[in-house]
């Protein structure tokens, strides 16, 4: 399905250099702020407390945030945790301060506000588990990248591979280097959304280079720039299409999800953005650079197609 269609190919390669020297300063920007600021982990990674307290009516979340911040405590999540009216507490670790003092404070506080709040469980989320989670996060990350150059490896052609994950590292190195500057909370939602655009990322990157992969079998008059350029151009309704629609449901989620889901979808938001913006002029470019050509997708003797011209509306046709 197509809104509508782009009769003459746009010249994307032709600013490819200057557009991928920003994403080169922009890369070096977020690892530079990683190494100075770091990421501001969650209870998950840092350790501190899970509190989960009932209450007879659905809980009213913000009154609960609002009365812990009255005792001090920041960084703290609270959702809801099975039915609206139990609410699950995380409260990083306080030096000096004992995961029990912080249930007793924080429930007594809770009672002043509503006399019907108890306390179902708390317990202690220590830095052995806080350290597991994290190194099973990066054991994720570590497989789903080595999965995509596999795939891709096998699908087109190493050099697709490469070009792709040098794109989608840079997408991921971007989102933590906005976490980084702005000391976002960095929690298990926010890695699982990480890893999500490494997905949807590989997914932009596989459409265009399966378009190259069709143009140097059915344009064999056009050089590898004009084919690239051709590529993406005749992709650009359907990028529009998909990435509009999940744009808007993942605005949709920051503006009316809540606390809970807003830096998820906040990583989403970034990702979906610079993902189509790699995909366009980082991994297409890398690949050009590369030298892909012709030899490399299609077998001697394997095309049975003639040559066509890409303004003709006949183009696709099968001879």
């Amino acid at each position: 399905m197509e809104f509508f269609k782009i009769r003459r190919d746009i010249p994307f390669m032709r600013h490819a250099l200057i557009l991928n020297a920003i994403s080169i300063a922009t890369f070096l920007a977020a690892v530079f702020f990683l190494t100075t600021r770091g990421l501001h982990l969650s209870v998950e990674f840092t350790g501190g407390t899970l509190i989960e307290v009932s209450y007879a009516q659905p809980a009213d979340l913000e009154a609960v945030r609002g009365s812990i911040a009255k005792l001090g405590y920041t960084d703290v999540q609270v959702q809801n945790f099975g039915t609206s009216r139990d609410v699950l507490i995380r409260m990083p670790a306080v030096k000096g301060v004992s995961s029990g003092q912080q249930s007793e404070q924080v429930l007594a506080a809770l009672q002043a506000q509503d006399s019907s709040a108890t306390l179902r469980r708390s317990e202690f989320v220590g830095p052995q588990v806080g350290d597991e989670l994290a190194l099973d996060g990066l054991m994720a990350l570590a497989f789903v990248v080595g999965g995509i150059m596999i795939y891709l490896a096998f699908r087109f052609e190493w050099k697709f591979a490469v070009a792709a994950i040098i794109a989608n590292l840079h997408d991921v190195m971007i989102i933590l280097g906005f976490f980084a500057f702005f000391q976002w909370e960095f929690s298990l939602p926010v890695l699982a959304a990480v890893l999500a655009v490494l997905g949807y990322s590989v997914n932009e990157s596989v459409v265009i280079f399966d378009r190259i992969r069709e143009n140097f079998r059915r344009l064999r008059k056009l050089n590898t720039v004009e084919i690239i350029d051709n590529a993406i151009t005749s992709t650009i309704s359907r990028t529009i299409i998909t990435h509009g629609s999940t744009q808007i449901m993942v605005l949709s989620m920051l503006l009316f999800g809540g606390p809970t889901l807003h830096y998820f979808s906040l990583a989403l938001t970034i990702g979906i953005c610079f993902g189509i913006y790699s995909s366009v002029f980082v991994a297409a470019a890398i690949a050009m650079w590369l030298g892909v050509k012709r030899e490399d997708l299609v077998k001697p003797g394997s095309s049975g197609k003639r040559d066509v011209d890409p303004g003709d509306p006949n183009a696709g046709a099968v001879v």
